[in-house]
């Protein structure tokens, strides 16, 4: 089997990923879990064939992977997907790991996005943060995002991505996607030069260092909406990382601007559902006065508190969500358990609304 083989298998197959490793039978992931594609043990010279395979259909260079070890980027096959590679060498040997993108930007009913999130898209200003660790689905709720922006708002949206993943054709708005490294050097020169572009909206892939993070709180407390993504688990988290990424000297001017620009933290886990698919949990925090003395004055530990209480105004708590999902049917009790933060106090929570005894239910 050539590159396209495994690929077009992996896409009928529904799997999210495709790993080709020397040593190893070329797999794919779906529902989580990594099986083989076939039976074929991918020698070092396999691998090496099927690596330049996507390079050439990237119409890419090698050359730089090759001097630095590890490279990231994206490429489409006509009619079948596109395609996000990162490549990389392990023991001498090449490999990669290639995420499935599919052309079609996929409706955010069927991924168990709920509404509350999707209504993110009619903030007019200010900085929403989008979290969760690697894999957890952040790029396609952004592009979701970005999607319903582009169907019901008349607006310029920029988007900074490495690499870009979803294409956005233009409906009511005008998408302009850039790519780092091939459209712009990096994310710092990209978002400085991005401000003179009059864009209405931002998108940020990730925001990664104190000076990204800096221009980007600048933009948004200049009336532009920036979306940024963060590898963090919880908006406390999130919020501690975008503050602890400046120097100790800056931090509390950092809390200030950062109480007054930020309008909403959501984190998301990627967790199994009862029928074998993988479900979204999100938690949802809505900076409101309370919360933004919070972080202005540095008591971040107070805000999972306010989270959990402010149902009221669509706060959840990423462990009220996951409930949610359990009594709806959704996820298992086991699965709950696993995934919650506090899984005591889960426990605590079946038991009451259940009746079952503690023996019942596995930890």
């Amino acid at each position: 089997m050539n590159l396209v083989d495994y690929l077009r298998r992996a896409v009928d197959n529904n799997a999210s990923d495709v790993f080709i490793v020397a040593g190893a039978c070329v797999s794919e992931k779906i529902d989580g879990k990594i099986r083989p594609i076939d039976d074929e043990i991918c020698k070092a010279d396999k691998t090496a064939a099927l690596i330049k395979e996507i390079y050439d259909l990237a119409d890419r260079s090698m050359n730089d992977f090759l001097e630095i070890g590890d490279d990231d980027f994206a490429f489409s096959i006509y009619g079948l997907a596109r395609f996000r590679a990162n490549t990389y060498k392990q023991r001498g040997s090449l490999a990669t790991v290639i995420r499935i993108v599919d052309f079609k930007i996929p409706s955010w009913e069927e991924l168990n996005i709920p509404k509350s999130v999707m209504d993110l898209a009619d903030i007019s200003s200010g900085m929403v943060l989008i979290t969760g660790v690697a894999g957890s689905g952040k790029s396609t709720t952004e592009a979701c995002l970005i999607d319903r922006i582009n169907n019901t708002r008349r607006c310029h949206v920029v988007t900074l991505e490495d690499p870009i993943e979803f294409l956005h054709r233009d409906h009511l708005s005008i998408i302009s996607q850039r790519e780092i490294s091939e459209d712009s050097k990096d994310y710092i020169s990209a978002l400085r030069a991005c401000l003179r572009q009059a864009p209405d909206v931002i998108q940020l892939g990730e925001m990664r260092d104190w000076e990204t993070m800096r221009i980007a709180m600048t933009a948004a407390e200049t009336g532009h909406t920036i979306f940024a993504t963060l590898h963090t688990n919880g908006a406390v988290n999130a919020i501690n990382r975008v503050i602890d990424s400046f120097p100790a000297n800056q931090q509390e001017q950092i809390r200030g601007q950062l109480s007054m620009v930020l309008k909403k933290v959501v984190s998301q886990k990627l967790m199994p559902s009862v029928d074998g698919t993988m479900i979204p949990a999100f938690e949802i925090m809505n900076v409101n006065s309370g919360i933004r003395n919070m972080i202005r004055d540095g008591k971040n530990h107070q805000i999972d508190n306010a989270i959990a209480t402010g149902q009221n105004e669509g706060m959840v708590s990423i462990d009220q969500a996951i409930f949610e999902l359990f009594k709806k049917g959704k996820i298992s009790q086991q699965t709950a358990l696993d995934y919650a933060e506090n899984q005591e106090q889960m426990k605590r929570k079946m038991n009451s609304q259940y009746r079952v005894r503690n023996e019942d239910i596995l930890i």
